[in-house]
């Protein structure tokens, strides 16, 4: 399991250590890592250690996510070339074809398989339009003759793979 770094900053590295130090007399034994963790929170000034975590801030972070990494390995020249095995990877690129999808317009089952069709070269349009379905990126109605995009805010790993495929 992937661990969390936690950076603080002490502002006054003496009292840090004499209130740790005293912290550290008072207890019968050693402490174990948890408690650990909350004598230095606490000589750091905070309340605990879930204090700390939820006042640190945020890092963002640069590298491409490893998804973003893998759904761009499924496209070729802006053509999906084969279907990802995850399902995360897979609703990453169904945006591809959302994007080319006509916004607030309602449109049949050819007009979406004929977008479909052009944007992939491994032969199943009917899997990527049960999967936008799923993914929640189009409605159809209970008959399947209507189609529509849903209207939503792209996440940014889905922007990202937006930029790079680049599709007219």
């Amino acid at each position: 399991m992937p661990r969390d770094i936690h950076a603080i900053t002490i502002p006054d590295l003496s009292a840090f250590t004499k209130t740790l130090r005293a912290e550290l007399l008072r207890a019968d034994a050693i402490p174990g890592h948890a408690a650990m963790l909350g004598l230095v929170a606490k000589a750091a000034g905070y309340t605990n250690f879930q204090h700390l975590k939820a006042t640190a801030p945020k890092r963002r972070s640069v590298k491409p996510s490893q998804q973003l990494d893998r759904a761009l390995r499924v496209f070729d020249g802006g053509i999906m070339t084969r279907w990802p095995k995850q399902t995360a990877v897979q609703g990453l690129c169904l945006w591809v074809f959302w994007a080319q999808l006509p916004a607030r317009q309602d449109m049949t089952e050819k007009d979406v398989n004929a977008v479909l069709k052009s944007g992939h070269s491994f032969g199943d349009h009917a899997l990527l339009r049960r999967s936008l379905i799923d993914h929640r990126l189009v409605t159809r109605t209970i008959d399947g003759k209507i189609y529509r995009r849903i209207e939503q805010a792209p996440p940014p790993d889905a922007l990202a793979l937006l930029a790079a495929v680049h599709r007219p």
